[in-house]
């Protein structure tokens, strides 16, 4: 039987890595690719961006606000006294050469600055440029991601064979039990990194349990990978390069379902040291964009984060979860008698929101608890959530537009709690909660 549309299209990634909120993406690449500079404009930082190898020896570290219009709309509407956007956190790390995962280059350092990241931003280079020298003589960005690819599998090699020598001394020889099901775990990941030469994040079909393992350990391959290919400002503005079909290809090939994201370093300095109104002027001009926003967003998602806001006079706030998060453990980030207290869902759209000017002018319509479902609400890229602190705050949730596909505005669910009034609920916390808002960043 043919197979059905749709079926070759890569699944998603599996949750894999840290579970946590605080989470952090390397830049990661061979010396000399752009990785410092970027690093400079990403975050407007004056880290040392100099011509010679290993200028970036200790990571620089930076927090990167989420671009979201949702966000600026709020902050609009509420003018509130305090503002706290999501925050990508960002690391500029030294460049990787061939023979890291030995020492080489200084090699071991700074794969174990990747091994602090939950995420990598791999970064190649696309352009010609006698005055910036190359690591390996000349330009070739498939040659300069195969030597990441290979550096970071084979100190994931390197990890393996420890750990199963010590399992296999435990589980099989020393008849542990309990430890034989984590050694048939290592010994799969083991074919797959060792064998096959693959990196473990290219396997789609990893089980829970097998998840577990990788989650313990924390393999590089491990990690979410986005694609950065650094071109010159020519090759950008006119959206064609020698390179970027071949780059497209081989992470086809090699990292199937993973972004590619052209950008321009020379670019994105160029237009940061412009005012707003010569970056709209150049912009039009020469019919182009920055990709930084692109590139912050795809960043945040790999790393499977996304947030929901509370919202009020007094503050408008990101709050950052897990791609997967339930609305009651999502409000229970705020306050943990959100959690306890959640009843039932309301839903309505932001577009209404929007429109209408005020809460009060929205219609809600309400759902009542259907079991786990309607009680336990999941917070996806197509939800937003209002909350209210008591039975009594019925404030309506905006509903955010996924931004991803440019789709239409979809619903917003409004958690309404059980009546926790008393000396908890103090003012202070009634004027922060007043309006809570979860919605997902794609």
């Amino acid at each position: 039987m043919a197979p059905k549309k749709g079926d070759d299209a890569p699944k998603p990634p599996p949750l894999i890595g840290r579970f946590g909120t605080s989470l952090k993406i390397g830049i990661v690449g061979l010396p000399n690719v752009g990785k410092s500079t970027f690093f400079n404009v990403l975050t407007k930082s004056q880290a040392a961006a100099e011509n010679f190898p290993f200028c970036t020896i200790d990571p620089n570290e930076s927090r990167v606000p989420i671009p979201d219009e949702r966000y600026d709309f709020l902050c609009q509407f509420h003018k509130p006294a305090s503002k706290i956007p999501a925050f990508l956190n960002v690391v500029d790390i030294a460049g990787l050469v061939k023979g890291a995962h030995a020492g080489q280059g200084l090699g071991n350092a700074f794969l174990s600055h990747i091994g602090a990241c939950d995420g990598i931003f791999h970064m190649t280079r696309a352009f010609e440029d006698e005055d910036i020298i190359h690591v390996e003589g000349t330009v070739d960005p498939v040659r300069d991601m195969e030597i990441i690819h290979e550096e970071l599998r084979l100190k994931d090699e390197e990890m393996i064979g420890p750990i199963i020598d010590k399992l296999e001394k435990t589980a099989i020889r020393g008849g542990d039990k309990k430890l034989k099901p984590e050694y048939d775990v290592m010994c799969k990941i083991k074919s797959w990194v060792v064998d096959e030469k693959k990196h473990v994040r290219y396997y789609h079909e990893w089980n829970d349990k097998e998840i577990d393992v990788l989650n313990k350990y924390l393999f590089l391959t491990s990690k979410p990978m986005i694609y950065l290919v650094n071109l010159s400002e020519k090759d950008y503005i006119r959206k064609k390069n020698k390179w970027l079909m071949k780059i497209k290809e081989w992470v086809d090939s090699h990292d199937p379902g993973a972004l590619v994201i052209p950008f321009s370093g020379g670019l994105e300095s160029q237009l940061q040291d412009k005012s707003e109104e010569e970056r709209e002027k150049y912009c039009t001009e020469h019919k182009t964009q920055s990709a930084l926003s692109k590139i912050i967003k795809a960043g945040y998602a790999g790393l499977q984060l996304e947030y929901f806001f509370t919202a009020g006079p007094d503050e408008v706030r990101a709050w950052t979860i897990r791609k997967g998060t339930k609305a009651p453990q999502a409000a229970g980030k705020i306050h943990t008698d959100f959690e306890k207290g959640f009843i039932m869902a309301e839903v309505m759209k932001f577009q209404d929101f929007k429109e209408e000017g005020s809460e009060s002018a929205v219609k809600v319509s309400s759902q009542g608890a259907r079991g786990d479902e309607g009680k336990s609400p999941v917070i996806s890229g197509a939800d937003s959530h209002h909350t209210a602190p008591t039975a009594n705050c019925s404030s309506p949730l905006l509903r955010g537009r996924n931004y991803c596909t440019h789709s239409n505005p979809t619903n917003v669910i409004m958690v309404t709690h059980r009546d926790l009034r008393g000396p908890l609920w103090q003012e202070s916390i009634r004027k922060t909660f007043k309006s809570l808002y979860y919605s997902s960043l794609f």
